[in-house]
């Protein structure tokens, strides 16, 4: 939705999510280009997505993770735009307008997310999902070496405006569909900062005036623990469910990760 947003106003979207139902040969024979994204865990759907389309005779454009890390194993795409689509595709659809578009976009510099479009939420039907979505940051501070987020982002946390999540929940609670809203960033509290002094006190402010009906789940890091001042703002935020790794009980393997300071 986020990169739907961010194609020429003009074009005509439509939004298949293969978690609600199926791609079918219409909605390739409707489509002048299929933009395809994806994680590493959905590589047997990309695959049989890229047969579909070429049969027929589809242009593909794709990106995200997946194509990022190895998109040099996919054939049958005719574009590729990786890394981060707020750099990368300005790039691709300024040569596609004069009919120059070349195989493959990229890049090693970070996006600045401050800048990020709010995404085209009336592309789906929130009836169809059990919870919604909104994205603070990109980025980790840690070095866990099973982990891609520093690969792809950086290990600067970048963060988007308090005005940017306020703007993002507002169409979420005009759906009037979801009482769950995850933070789907890699590690929330990546950057202490800024979450404590200016999103929690927003999202504190906007509970009360608005009375939304909406709580807050996130992924982070254990030594949330070590700090009661965040804990008790994201209560108060209505966090209510928390999803915590424990990588390792090692002291050497956490002192690598830069888990805890040598």
């Amino acid at each position: 939705m986020t990169v739907a947003a961010m194609l020429p106003k003009n074009w005509e979207r439509r939004l298949i999510d293969l978690n609600v139902k199926p791609l079918s040969d219409s909605d390739i024979e409707w489509a002048d280009m299929v933009f395809l994204s994806a994680m590493n865990v959905q590589e047997e759907s990309v695959r049989k997505i890229i047969e579909q389309c070429k049969r027929k005779n589809a242009i593909i454009v794709a990106g995200g993770p997946l194509f990022t890390h190895e998109h040099e194993r996919f054939e049958g795409v005719d574009h590729f735009v990786l890394n981060e689509a707020e750099i990368t595709l300005p790039l691709f659809l300024a040569d596609l307008k004069f009919g120059q578009a070349k195989p493959i976009y990229k890049t090693h510099e970070f996006a600045d997310v401050s800048q990020t479009p709010v995404p085209q939420m009336d592309l789906i039907n929130m009836k169809d999902y059990l919870y919604a979505i909104v994205q603070f940051s990109r980025g980790c501070p840690y070095l866990c070496d099973f982990c891609d987020v520093t690969t792809l982002y950086g290990r600067k946390p970048r963060t988007k405006s308090v005005e940017q999540i306020m703007a993002e929940l507002d169409l979420i609670h005009k759906t009037g569909e979801s009482q769950l809203v995850l933070f789907a960033d890699d590690n929330l509290i990546g950057n202490k900062r800024i979450l404590k002094s200016d999103l929690l006190p927003a999202l504190i402010e906007w509970q009360y005036k608005t009375n939304p009906g909406l709580y807050f789940a996130t992924q982070l890091t254990i030594n949330l623990a070590d700090d009661e001042e965040m804990m008790r703002l994201m209560l108060e935020a209505k966090f209510r469910n928390i999803f915590i790794g424990i990588e390792t009980p090692q002291e050497e393997s956490l002192k690598f990760s830069l888990k805890i300071k040598t």
